[in-house]
């Protein structure tokens, strides 16, 4: 029996052509919107969530006046000393520190400058920290050692010309720094990060020679004696610092975060924004199912004889509400199939562009399971659109019908 409704609805949708197809619009944004969209939010919370995926997992980071869209201790009025660092290095719950300095400056070479970040490499048992934990590996060449003076490791987009210098970068050649000469000696692995992919390495008296931040410490790394017990390291180091800056809780005016909590503020942000982008597109679906409303009422109108023939010859009301309420359906799940495939595709080609633009290797995935709902939303919005005019429909009077 349904078989018989499915096949007459496509039937009479197909007689409908453009009608349908208009019809079809508003569902078809509506899903290409969620899908393209809700996939973009995915790809990029990946993308993202790579970032913090450099064997940095037992780290605490600790910096001045929190997070901040600058270099990290830019424009802080109170910032980080080394004296803050020997303090929590003292704390019990605390293995080891480290101090590392991110300084804007500019790069030279092919005749072309560009603008990045250099990042300080201190002597001794700390230079193999900073190496271990970041897990840093070189493609080409060594890394810095200690004792090297005007010696530089940049960072893989240097090796594939991804930074803008119009030609690859290669040990042996030299570059200028902040007009300083300097000789590449490794180019590291690629490691998937916006950060680590652009960096330039420096040894520590080379850092201070050309940036002059003296006894000022941009981020402070902390390695728990306790790896499981992070959190209470945190809290540790955030007394401490509250003591020693002599702040409120509440009122810090330093941030103090493991990998895990920076992640998860992040992806709080983004679920953020994937439910107010479902909110948009949903405005667009329900503009389709008005579309369908539309649309099946004039059907009715427009098919009164037939529907009279219909009775006449012995159907139900319940035979002629089917009919009208699976046209409806399938209204809407058409809108959605070709939604869902416009969506997916977008959704696709917009992860491979994130990928390009943020240096990462986020390998686009289908969710099956969003397009399967998407459909399954889709086909019942419309089924629940066509409701009421198929009640109107089921309850034309036979002989009403019949005369027109």
């Amino acid at each position: 029996m349904f078989e018989d409704y499915f096949r007459l609805a496509f039937r009479n949708l197909k007689h409908r052509g453009v009608r349908s197809w208009l019809t079809l619009l508003g569902i078809f944004i509506g899903i290409t919107a969620v899908i393209s969209l809700i996939s973009l939010g995915n790809g990029l919370q990946v993308a993202i969530g790579s970032q913090f995926g450099l064997s940095e997992t037992e780290l605490i980071s600790v910096q001045a006046g929190g997070l901040n869209f600058g270099p990290p201790g830019s424009s802080i009025a109170d910032s980080l000393t080394m004296d803050d660092l020997e303090a929590i290095g003292r704390l019990s719950s605390v293995k080891q520190v480290t101090r590392r300095n991110l300084e804007s400056g500019q790069l030279e070479f092919n005749d072309k400058v560009i603008f990045g970040f250099s990042i300080n490499v201190q002597d001794g048992d700390e230079r193999k920290f900073l190496y271990d934990q970041l897990g840093i590996e070189t493609i080409s060449g060594r890394l810095l050692k200690d004792g090297d003076m005007k010696k530089v490791v940049l960072g893989y987009n240097f090796y594939s010309n991804g930074v803008g210098l119009d030609k690859e970068v290669r040990v042996g050649n030299k570059v200028l720094i902040q007009g300083e000469k300097f000789e590449v000696v490794g180019l590291l692995d690629k490691q998937g990060s916006f950060i680590y992919d652009n960096i330039v390495m420096l040894n520590e008296k080379d850092m201070q020679d050309l940036f002059s931040y003296g006894d000022t410490v941009d981020i402070i790394a902390v390695l728990p004696r306790d790896k499981n017990n992070l959190e209470g390291t945190k809290e540790d180091i955030e007394k401490l610092l509250r003591e020693r800056r002599d702040v409120d809780f509440g009122k810090e005016d330093f941030e103090v975060s493991t990998p895990e909590s920076s992640l998860d503020q992040v992806n709080g942000i983004l679920n953020g924004v994937k439910i107010f982008i479902a909110i948009v597109a949903s405005i667009s679906i329900l503009i389709g199912a008005i579309g369908i409303i539309n649309t099946m009422t004039t059907s009715v109108l427009e098919r009164r004889k037939e529907i009279g023939i219909m009775k006449a010859i012995g159907a139900r009301n319940e035979n002629i509400f089917f009919q009208f309420f699976i046209e409806s359906s399938l209204l809407g799940l058409m809108g959605g199939i070709a939604g869902a495939l416009f969506g997916t595709a977008l959704g696709f080609l917009g992860t491979l562009v994130i990928n390009s633009f943020i240096g990462t290797d986020v390998r686009p995935a289908i969710s099956f399971s969003l397009i399967f709902f998407s459909l399954l939303g889709s086909f019942l919005l419309g089924g629940l659109a066509g409701i009421s005019p198929a009640m109107k429909a089921a309850r034309e009077d036979p002989v009403e019908a019949l005369r027109g």
